[in-house]
């Protein structure tokens, strides 16, 4: 299962490199208040970085163990 999950991740990196490659126009990207004028490659790598740097940041989140909750009444 771990040599699974590697090559799918592999694949994965791949086909992004592959989307990204084939698309160099340059577009315009509002954000908020800003106009930006990038290449779309820039932006699908920035939007496909920020993608993952979410998903880690949750995973870890919620990979924490809770501490047990006590009851602080006298057992019977």
């Amino acid at each position: 299962m771990h040599k699974f999950k590697i090559y799918a991740a592999l694949v994965a990196v791949v086909l992004m490199a592959i989307v990204i490659a084939q698309n160099t126009a340059v577009v315009e990207t509002k954000i908020l208040f800003m106009t930006i004028a990038m290449p779309r490659a820039a932006l699908l790598a920035v939007t496909l970085l920020s993608g993952v740097v979410v998903g880690i940041v949750l995973t870890l989140n919620w990979g924490r163990k809770r501490k047990p909750v006590t009851s602080s009444a006298p057992p019977d």
